[in-house]
């Protein structure tokens, strides 16, 4: 049975049920300082950006200017906010276990918060020393930037072409698809909202998963169509 180079994972919204709690901590932040934003919004249009980007697109849009210190201070309040709530998605585990290729996540967010939050939901050993952080790449470049996606190709030897991605957000499936390789969606969090498989499709995902269970036969399924292309 063919298998593919490489499989990513996308970290916040995938692996871990994260990117609700952080919506909730930076809509009210932004509430706070002037745009009435809801946690629902966040998470359904800004998904998979970092703060800093969430920020200046709303600024450009609002006209509203933001201080700097915002994006300090929200780092600050949902890494704690992570520290004491977050949890694993539900059958995450075992699909994680299911791949038997190369694996690795590629994300947003920093290296430490990433490592913490899988340390506490004990995800880390299948991921260490495998951890692609975008704002640590030679360009610092975040998705929806091909370069994260590319660069953990690199270091791991695997064709673009053959690899997977999972991503549960637009940004990170035009990330992906920018750098070559296949996506399946995932629409399994918290944050998940009407309309969102569909949109993940539009972005570029070849299927949308609701459930960790559906992966292994989705990727068996999906590498099979590409060997017979």
């Amino acid at each position: 049975m063919p298998q593919p180079d490489l499989v990513i994972f996308d970290c916040d919204g995938v692996l871990v049920d994260s990117e609700i709690i952080a919506a909730r901590v930076e809509a009210e932040l932004i509430t706070l300082a002037g745009y009435e934003v809801s946690a629902e919004e966040i998470a359904e249009t800004y998904a998979g950006l970092t703060f800093k980007d969430i920020l200046m697109r709303i600024e450009e849009k609002s006209k509203i200017p933001f201080q700097v210190s915002l994006i300090d201070r929200a780092e600050e309040l949902v890494d704690r906010k992570l520290r004491s709530d977050v949890r694993a998605i539900e059958g995450v585990r075992e699909a994680v276990a299911s791949v038997t290729t190369q694996r690795c996540i590629c994300s947003n967010s920093r290296s430490e918060r990433i490592e913490f939050m899988l340390e506490k939901v004990h995800l880390l050993p299948f991921f260490a020393g495998r951890i692609f952080s975008a704002l640590e790449t030679p360009t610092g470049k975040t998705k929806p930037a091909p370069d994260v996606f590319l660069l953990a190709a690199e270091k791991l030897n695997a064709n673009p072409a053959n690899t997977f991605v999972i991503e549960d957000s637009v940004h990170g499936v035009h990330g992906a698809r920018a750098a070559g390789m296949r996506v399946i969606g995932f629409t399994g969090a918290s944050h998940s909202y009407p309309g969102h498989a569909d949109a993940l499709t539009e972005a570029g995902a070849e299927t949308v998963i609701r459930r960790w269970a559906e992966l292994k036969s989705v990727i068996a399924a999906l590498s099979e169509w590409s060997a017979d292309a």
